[in-house]
């Protein structure tokens, strides 16, 4: 099968389009012909210095398409039935193996490419707002980067959840397109200082919940201006700032500070994830939720489609296809 790949980490100049073994099917695994894969934030960090399976490495957490083998131990998937999937990495590539109770059925009126998007930034999205946030009616939430995947995915099931919603973006123009997806108030961090500005825009209260996928110096004015008794959700390293927070601001103001980690709940709480990952991909199917996809590259292309991500000029989602 042809795939991206890679022998040593770096900038996306590593990559290398290529035919590599096909993966073998598991007793408790599919394999999928990958149709679309979706670029995540882990993606891009991994590529940059990550762990490597083997060399050649295959990268990426997440993709769909169609399954082509079942293993032996499989009751509940299907040759021909359309699958988005997550695994630790394999999603750059023509065919991936994963076990069957990381996939998810894909709605039959649901395109593939939008439906590659959802498992991990709608999912973090949940966590970070709900589970581990615990936002509720009438409260204000900041959402940092608000024009990627987590964000624009928070933004729209905040605003469902009947919560007022700030975020943060690099320009105005971003910030005036995110309205269309629930935001009322966006802050231009390239221009102004967000601490101040969630602060004036509560009133001088601050945010009662702030989800944070940026951390270092982001998150330390995260922890400031989040309101009495506030909630910090820390979701990633995305501004790759090795400043490390300082605490002592929690304590004064009854804040608490949760880390999230998505993976973390595929693994051991599966039986509360795997169904709300699969009601978003329905609620995407019905138009309750939307997915925005800047631009999508051939998979050959993977190391031009990486670049694009870390320009940060990306509104949204950023994919690559398998032809």
């Amino acid at each position: 099968m042809k795939a991206a790949v890679y022998y040593e980490t770096g900038s996306p100049s590593v990559f290398h389009y290529e035919e590599i073994d096909d993966p073998s099917c598991a007793p408790n695994g599919v394999v999928i012909d990958v149709e679309v894969v979706s670029i995540e934030g882990g993606d891009t960090l991994n590529r940059q210095g990550g762990l490597m399976a083997g060399s050649p490495h295959v990268v990426g957490y997440q993709c769909a398409g169609v399954i082509c083998e079942t293993g032996s131990d499989v009751r509940d998937r299907a040759v021909g039935q359309r699958v988005v999937c997550t695994n630790l990495h394999g999603s750059h590539a023509a065919k991936r193996a994963v076990p069957a109770n990381a996939t998810w059925r894909i709605p039959d009126d649901l395109d593939t490419a939008r439906a590659a998007c959802v498992p991990i930034a709608v999912g973090t999205a949940d966590d970070c707002l709900f589970e581990f946030g615990h936002l509720r009616a009438g409260e204000t939430v900041l959402v940092h980067a608000g024009a990627g995947g987590v964000g624009m995915a928070a933004i729209q099931l905040a605003k469902r959840a009947g919560a007022t919603v700030l975020a943060t973006a690099s320009s105005a123009e971003k910030l005036e397109r995110l309205k269309d997806y629930g935001l009322d108030h966006g802050i231009n961090y390239a221009e102004n200082d967000f601490v101040s500005a969630a602060r004036e825009l509560t009133g001088g209260k601050g945010p009662d919940l702030v989800v944070d996928s940026i951390g270092g110096r982001t998150l330390q004015g995260s922890i400031e201006c989040a309101a009495y008794r506030g909630r910090i959700i820390t979701v990633g390293g995305a501004g790759r700032d090795p400043v490390t927070p300082d605490l002592a601001p929690l304590r004064p103001a009854n804040k608490t500070l949760t880390g999230v980690f998505l993976g973390a709940e595929l693994a051991l709480n599966s039986e509360r994830v795997h169904p709300m990952i699969q009601g978003h991909l329905s609620a995407l199917s019905k138009g309750e939720l939307a997915i925005e996809i800047d631009r999508s590259f051939p998979l050959a292309e993977a190391a031009a489609a990486h670049e694009f991500i870390e320009s940060r000029k990306a509104f949204g989602r950023v994919t690559l296809t398998v032809e």
